[in-house]
């Protein structure tokens, strides 16, 4: 099942089975480390020695016949001549030191591959599940959404509920009339206290959660429902089912700034990158377009960066990478089925998956080079893959029916995921880092428990 785990045994099994060649015996040069040591033939005396070892030991052999006098003339002659050596080989050079072919203690030298990280174990099941009845089972709206100050949103038909992750708490925000809703997107602004609401009647509703106050209504952009929404600071991008991008500037009372015209079809997918420089788009026409801001003109149609041809079905799931500013993944639907990703600055495709099934969100491990995409028909599976290599590293399976939406907890350790199933799942998928060590109060088990169940 985990097709990382197998390679990385096979890997381990091959790196330890000759650890004596990769290690203790490199391949050598035929004039290093050899076995024996010959001296330097050119600091001999030869004539010394061939003295020493025939006429110089007469004398100590045969003490009768050396006489006194005899004696101190030989020690004498010695001197003169520089005899007076013990020694007949001349070793000018220290000789090299020995290598040590094994090691001492074995035991404590034992050869080991390089210490690897330990894998991160990944839960196979989520840590709970919530019902989250009336939730719309469609593929082209974005109803979840996680802020900064650990509320998480969803939309339940035409009710937006927030969940205090901190507490457990849980409160209705608001609910849209019939003939504006239902809900067709949510989204946190950065600052994790106003939220912005797309509605199908083409309106956008701007909320303070702190204050559970309305604070305006975005109207006369779109000509129909609003699926997608992103923020870049004060700036709020909106994408409808006529095709449209329209960056609002909140502030003014004239929001409207900037238009972008490239998509045909209805605009599934908005993601700003992290600089707030590029806009990537994704739509029903199965194209993705990079908007750059610094080429935009005020009310006016502002032409394209990039047009991305190559997905064969509509185009949903995008996520920047959040440790390279230009590369962006996105998932194709049901007819293409793949995660690619891309070189934002020159528009090159860098690599394309096929992972047999549609991809509903895509979500990068901001502790880990990690991708996790959700998906749809045959498994509705979680995939957590391992970045640049493309290996699984875990599926994860509870879901009945595809999931839809994605949201990512503020540490990045926990994902929440919503599906056609009408159920709510979180998922400890990312781990939990050094940095995220202090826990968080133990949130309530059923944070829609006041809702009407459906089972």
């Amino acid at each position: 099942m985990d097709a990382g785990s197998i390679n990385s045994s096979s890997s381990l099994k091959a790196q330890s089975r000759f650890p004596l060649q990769q290690q203790f015996l490199p391949r050598m040069n035929s004039k290093e480390n050899l076995d024996r040591f010959i001296p330097n033939r050119s600091a001999m005396d030869m004539d010394y020695a061939h003295f020493m070892l025939t006429e110089g030991r007469k004398g100590k052999e045969n003490p009768a016949v050396n006489s006194p006098s005899r004696e101190a003339y030989r020690k004498q002659l010695a001197e003169s001549l520089n005899m007076n050596r013990t020694r007949i080989l001349a070793f000018k050079n220290k000789p090299p030191a020995p290598v040590e072919l094994m090691p001492q203690d074995h035991s404590h030298h034992h050869h080991q591959p390089k210490t690897a990280k330990p894998r991160r174990h990944i839960p196979q099941t989520s840590e709970r599940t919530l019902d989250a009845p009336d939730l719309v089972d469609d593929f082209y709206l974005n109803l979840l959404d996680w802020g900064s100050s650990n509320v998480l949103a969803i939309a339940l038909g035409s009710t937006v509920y927030l969940w205090d992750a901190s507490d457990g708490s849980t409160s209705e925000l608001v609910t849209v009339d019939d003939e504006d809703g239902p809900v067709t997107s949510v989204n946190w602004a950065p600052d994790g206290r106003h939220i912005a609401i797309g509605l199908n009647n083409s309106h956008i509703q701007l909320w303070d959660s702190a204050s559970n106050r309305q604070l305006r209504t975005l109207k006369g952009g779109h000509r129909s429902r609003v699926g997608s929404l992103a923020w870049n600071n004060h700036i709020l991008t909106t994408g409808g089912m006529d095709g449209q991008i329209i960056n609002n500037d909140v502030r003014i009372r004239s929001h409207i700034v900037e238009t972008y015209r490239g998509h045909t079809q209805e605009v599934c997918g908005l993601k700003w990158s992290a600089s707030g420089q590029q806009l990537a788009s994704g739509g029903n026409d199965n194209l993705i377009h990079i908007w750059d801001r610094s080429t935009a003109l005020s009310n006016s149609a502002t032409q394209w960066l990039h047009r991305l041809e190559d997905h064969t079905s509509a185009v949903k799931a995008l996520a920047w990478c959040p440790f390279q500013g230009n590369l962006l993944a996105s998932g194709g639907g049901g007819g293409d089925r793949s995660i690619k990703f891309w070189n934002t600055h020159t528009g090159a495709c860098l690599n394309s998956i096929d992972t047999g099934s549609q991809v509903c969100s895509l979500l990068w491990n901001k502790n880990e080079r990690e991708l996790l995409s959700s998906h749809g028909f045959t498994q509705n599976q979680l995939t957590v893959w391992k970045y640049p290599s493309m290996v699984k590293m875990a599926e994860l399976t509870g879901h009945t029916s595809r999931v839809l939406y994605m949201a990512q907890s503020p540490d990045g350790c926990t994902v929440a995921t919503a599906a056609g199933d009408e159920t709510l799942r979180f998922w400890n998928v990312f781990g939990v880092p050094e940095v995220a060590a202090k826990a968080a109060p133990k949130a309530n088990p059923e944070p829609f428990s006041h809702l009407n169940r459906l089972r």
